[in-house]
């Protein structure tokens, strides 16, 4: 289903500190290559979101964890704006968008135990047969994230739909060393906006299930 028209970004917010291409990281025109503390100017406890969307979860969760550092990842260019705007309006200095493939992203750049946290947040489901290999959560790219996670870290997933997420747990059992599934218990909304993101908002205002699991790197690194 093709994503709805956004509406317009104020041309007068400056997004350069925001938001960054990957092509920018590699050719070295914003930090070095795997140089992710250069992006913020600072040393920070770092959490990494794949899938940005609108920026919900970025904007929530810099504001209530000042002392992180956070990275966004999004492959849609308009996307990946809206989500810098919402940082820039919110005054969101720990907040930085990264416009790309975020499986480039995790081979490319981060470097090994940089992450604190990985958050993958209803992923595109890609429903048909044929069209699933194009899954973000596959077996290379979740051995990057193994790999970028420091030891005791977590990967946080998310999911409406019970296939991708059953599916996806058994392919973390068969190739990597991360602990779990944790539960995650669903907590009541506090207010219209207490959800991670636009897609849990209106899964659970339609009384919808969410499937939620938590995994941890173990404490000394296996692999």
């Amino acid at each position: 289903m093709a994503r709805p028209a956004l509406r317009k970004i104020d041309p007068t917010l400056d997004l350069a500190g925001h938001l960054v291409t990957i092509e920018q990281i590699a050719a070295g025109q914003r930090a070095a290559p795997r140089d992710v503390d250069a992006l913020f100017a600072r040393s920070a406890p770092l959490e990494i979101e794949v899938g940005t969307g609108k920026g919900m979860f970025l904007v929530a969760a810099t504001g209530q964890r000042g002392d992180h550092n956070f990275l966004g990842c999004e492959i849609a260019r308009s996307y990946a704006r809206l989500a810098a705007s919402r940082l820039v309006r919110a005054g969101r200095a720990n907040g930085i968008v990264v416009q790309g493939d975020a499986a480039r992203l995790f081979r490319e750049i981060l470097p090994d135990a940089c992450a604190t946290a990985v958050h993958v947040y209803f992923p595109d489901p890609w429903w048909k047969q044929r069209h699933r290999k194009r899954r973000v959560l596959k077996a290379p790219f979740l051995a990057d994230i193994e790999r970028v996670l420091k030891p005791e870290a977590s990967l946080h997933f998310w999911t409406d739909v019970r296939e991708y997420f059953e599916a996806t747990l058994d392919l973390i059992a068969q190739t990597t060393s991360l602990l779990g599934p944790l539960a995650v218990p669903e907590h009541p909304a506090e207010h219209e906006f207490d959800y991670r993101t636009h897609f849990e908002r209106r899964t659970r205002l339609h009384q919808q299930p969410v499937y939620r699991a938590e995994f941890r790197r173990c404490a000394a690194a296996q692999r």
